[in-house]
C-alpha cells in the first residue's frame, strides 16, 4: 500500500507539480529517509502517521546535527506528501498542519580584529583623489557601521561636519543620528574640502562620494573598492563592506558600549538582531583569554 502511494506521489510531483530536477531529487531523498525512519520504528503505514511522529522525526534530525535549513526542507517535503494524501482523500487530516519550521541559526558574523581593521584602512594611498576618497569611505564605514546602501546614498545634507554627526532616514522616514568620530571626520573633511571638487561637474550634485565622472558612486563600485584593498591587505579573511559594519558593532560591545546604543546606531528595529554580536564578542574574548592562559596555546 505504502509503496504504491509513494509511486503515485512521485509521479504526481514529477509530471504535474512542475518541480525542478534538483527539488524533485531533494523531495524524493527526504521522503526515502523519512520512510526509513518509520521502518526503523516499526511504522509501516504512511497514512497512519500523526503529528507526534513527525515532530519526533524532526527532533531526531536535530539531534543528529542536521542544519535548520535541512530540517525545514524535510518538513516541506513531508508536508507536500501529506497534502497530496489529503487532497486525494487518502487521509482525513494533514498531520503537518500548524507545524512550523525551525528558525535558522543566527550565524556569528565574520569580523576583523582591531589590528586587521587598522591594516585594511591603511591601504589607500592618500595623495590623490581616489585614495583620499577611498580612505574617507573606509574610515566612515568603520566609524559609523552604516550599510553599503547608506554610504553610497549619502548626501552632503546628511552630514553635520561642525558637530561631527551623520543623519540618516529609513524607509519609514525615521531619523537616526550616528557620531562620525574624530578620525573619520578628519579624512572626510580632507576629501570634501580638497578633493571632491576635482571631479565635480554639476554644482547641484549632492552625493558625498563621487566617481571619476562626477556622478554618485554606485554600490557595485564600492564593492570593487573593498575587494581591491582586501586583496592588497593580504588579510586571510573574506572581507566585504558588511565586515566593517560587523567589526564596528563587536568592537563597541567589547569596549563596554550598551547594546541599545549599538542597536540605535546600526538602525536595527529588533534588538535580537543586534544581540548576535554578543556571540562574536564572547568568542573573541574567550580566544584572547585562552591564548594568554593556556600553556599549549
Amino acid at each position: 500500500m505504502s509503496n504504491l502511494i509513494m509511486e503515485e506521489y512521485l509521479y504526481y510531483i514529477k509530471d504535474e507539480k512542475g518541480l525542478t530536477a534538483s527539488t524533485l531529487e531533494a523531495y524524493t531523498r527526504d521522503m526515502e529517509q523519512f520512510i526509513q525512519y518509520l521502518d526503523n520504528n516499526n511504522i509501516s503505514d504512511l497514512t497512519k502517521v500523526n503529528k507526534t511522529i513527525i515532530i519526533t522525526y524532526l527532533l531526531y534530525l536535530q539531534k543528529t546535527g542536521k542544519a535548520s535549513s535541512t530540517i525545514s526542507r524535510n518538513l516541506a517535503s513531508i508536508r507536500c506528501f501529506y497534502q497530496y494524501l489529503l487532497n486525494n482523500d487518502l487521509i482525513k487530516e494533514d498531520p503537518t498542519l500548524n507545524l512550523r519550521s525551525p528558525k535558522p541559526e543566527k550565524k556569528i558574523p565574520s569580523i576583523l580584529t582591531k589590528e586587521e581593521v587598522n591594516h585594511l584602512l591603511s591601504q589607500p594611498n592618500t595623495d590623490n583623489f581616489k585614495g583620499v576618497r577611498d580612505k574617507a569611505m573606509l574610515e566612515l564605514l568603520y566609524a559609523t557601521g552604516i550599510r553599503v546602501s547608506e554610504i553610497v546614498a549619502l548626501d552632503l545634507d546628511n552630514l553635520d561636519l561642525n558637530l561631527g554627526y551623520l543623519y540618516l532616514k529609513n524607509s519609514e522616514d525615521n531619523e537616526r543620528v550616528v557620531p562620525l568620530g574624530s578620525v573619520a571626520l578628519k579624512y572626510l573633511l580632507d576629501y570634501i574640502n580638497n578633493y571632491r571638487q576635482q571631479v565635480l561637474k554639476d554644482e547641484n550634485q549632492k552625493a558625498v562620494f563621487l566617481n571619476f565622472s562626477g556622478g554618485r558612486l554606485t554600490r557595485q563600485g564600492f564593492w570593487k573598492i573593498i575587494r581591491k584593498y582586501a586583496k592588497e591587505s593580504k588579510i586571510d579573511k573574506n572581507i566585504t563592506p558588511h565586515t566593517l559594519r560587523h567589526s564596528f558593532a563587536v568592537h563597541l560591545l567589547q569596549n563596554g558600549a550598551d547594546i541599545k546604543t549599538v542597536q540605535k546606531m546600526l538602525g536595527h528595529s529588533d534588538i535580537s538582531t543586534t544581540q548576535m554580536y554578543y556571540f562574536a564578542t564572547d568568542n573573541e574574548e574567550l580566544m584572547d583569554v585562552y591564548k594568554k592562559t593556556h600553556p599549549r596555546a
